[in-house]
């Protein structure tokens, strides 16, 4: 794992999960979620979502909060989000899963398949096996991997993991220089987040610059900052494939709406 400030955010956060990780072991071993994972029925495809070309993709996000804005809503209704979200025409669903800072569950994605045909992505904080199993084992379609911890062979390595099990790997990248780790281990599919982990300042422009320097044969993923229309169209011009919405849909009146007026 890529060496993290003690001040950094994602340090604490990486802290938190070990703790989590320590006592997850404990109550179910490793053999155990990965014989979950090996079994576990099929799920929709998450890359075949996002290379629709018939329509914008968006991966409508489910968030109960963050570490800088604190709750999104008080009355978050998982199941009724998924709903709402397919409805109205998401291509997939990503799901935060991490507990200590967003105040999410991995459970939440095995509630969001019962609802919902669509393919869900976990969001969380990833660097051990045991993670990839776990994802697979409740019914989700892909994981994230973060750049910012992982250096290029640990990407390289949860990824084909992943691909074993029939999970698609989206690589987070916040600069030029994660970018070039995400490449290097082969990503397909790669998300640009314009939110800074450090300062939690938002940029699109981060998109602008990174997307030109991703191959066309790479699903391109904006993450953060999407609040019109006009920034979707911004940034299929710059080269994007799909869209990552959490915080303008979670803080919206009304969900669906705010999906029809991006789409």
């Amino acid at each position: 794992m890529k060496p993290l400030g003690d001040g950094h955010i994602l340090a604490k956060i990486v802290r938190a999960q070990r703790d989590r990780l320590r006592n997850a072991k404990m109550r179910v071993p490793e053999a155990i979620v990965r014989r979950m994972a090996q079994t576990t029925g099929p799920a929709p495809s998450f890359a075949a979502a996002l290379a629709n070309p018939k329509k914008v993709r968006l991966i409508a996000e489910i968030k109960k909060a963050s570490p800088s804005k604190g709750v999104f809503r008080t009355a978050f209704d998982v199941e009724a989000l998924a709903r709402t979200y397919s409805a109205a025409g998401a291509s997939a669903i990503s799901v935060v899963t991490e507990e200590d800072f967003f105040q999410g569950s991995v459970e939440w994605i095995s509630r969001v398949r019962k609802v919902s045909d669509l393919p869900v992505l976990r969001k969380d904080f990833v660097f051990e096996p045991y993670q990839v199993y776990e994802t697979r084992a409740v019914g989700a379609s892909a994981i994230l991997l973060i750049a910012s911890m992982l250096d290029s062979d640990e990407i390289a390595s949860l990824a084909a993991l992943a691909r074993e099990l029939s999970l698609d790997a989206l690589v987070e990248v916040h600069d030029e220089a994660e970018l070039d780790d995400a490449l290097a281990a082969g990503a397909p599919i790669i998300g640009v987040n314009n939110r800074d982990l450090k300062t939690f300042a938002v940029d699109v422009e981060t998109s602008v610059r990174l997307g030109a320097k991703i191959p066309d044969d790479r699903i391109f993923v904006v993450e953060s900052g999407i609040h019109a229309r006009a920034d979707i169209d911004r940034l299929l011009g710059a080269g994007a494939d799909a869209f990552l919405v959490g915080e303008h849909l979670l803080t919206s009146d009304n969900p669906a709406t705010a999906i029809g007026a991006l789409l």
